[in-house]
């Protein structure tokens, strides 16, 4: 069990290291997280989903950051969980890792954009559903790869896939496997929004900085309220809006949204 596995368990306030594999940048009230694994297109160990989980924890205290983009280093995305890297510890356990690092990217209350450029397959390809908006390049490829070395679905895709392209064709995905381009990620609506590679930074960036051009209190409302939708019942989801909506109202940026378009006037958000 590494160092960073064990702060992975408490709330981490401060900022974690950068290492080799996992780093993060902020840019302004962008944060950018990249997993990095040269040589074996960005796959996860062990150490590395505790990695993850450290980072996402910190920004979810972070109030500065207003939005998140998750990437991989170089030419994609991620292939999902290194099964090359010997791992003296159960499968159960090492599962428990990576796991954490899916839940605790799911908890986060800023809206998390996926950069995908190349393959995005098995737990990468989770990652990638974990995010709120998938913005692909022309070149990526997506695959529930697992059913073809032996395994389940994990890091959440049981349950992320479905609700992002309904029943049927997740058990398409699931139990053939196959592996598909951009255009048909696309087309079943897998990714939001599918770019040429040279355009992928600029897309990213654009959605990015419409984020936190918005109020972070009310964008969060809507993304947990969204969230909660498919295991709510109406009447549920009603009452949770009326509580969202209390929130937003006791909150100086949208008195100042109000306020703002009364005067006609661009509203200056700050987050409180």
């Amino acid at each position: 069990m590494t160092a960073s596995m064990v702060a992975g368990m408490g709330q981490l306030t401060s900022r974690p290291d950068d290492t080799d594999n996992v780093f993060s940048a902020v840019d302004g009230r962008i944060a950018t997280v990249t997993i990095s694994s040269p040589g074996r297109k960005n796959a996860c160990t062990p150490a590395m989903w505790g990695q993850l989980a450290d980072v996402f924890r910190w920004l979810a205290f972070e109030s500065d950051v207003w939005a998140v983009v998750l990437t991989g280093a170089g030419d994609d995305f991620c292939s999902g969980a290194d099964l090359g890297v010997p791992d003296d510890e159960h499968a159960l356990t090492s599962l428990r890792w990576a796991s954490e690092a899916a839940a605790t990217l799911h908890a986060l209350p800023q809206p998390v954009i996926a950069r995908v450029d190349g393959v995005a397959v098995g737990a990468g390809m989770s990652l990638a559903l974990g995010c709120d908006l998938i913005v692909a390049s022309e070149r990526a490829r997506f695959s529930e790869i697992f059913a073809t070395r032996g395994l389940s679905l994990d890091l959440g895709s049981s349950w992320l896939l479905p609700r992002r392209v309904g029943l049927h064709k997740a058990k398409e995905l699931s139990l053939l496997a196959p592996i598909i381009d951009a255009a048909e990620a696309d087309r079943i609506g897998l990714v939001n929004k599918v770019v040429p590679v040279d355009e992928l930074d600029a897309a990213v960036q654009e959605w990015a900085e419409r984020l936190v051009s918005l109020p972070p209190i009310a964008v969060s409302q809507s993304k947990g309220l969204l969230d909660r939708s498919s295991t709510s019942s109406l009447g549920e989801a009603l009452a949770a809006e009326g509580a969202a909506q209390a929130v937003n109202f006791a909150s100086a940026d949208t008195a100042e949204a109000i306020m703002a378009f009364i005067q006609k006037r661009t509203p200056t958000f700050r987050g409180r």
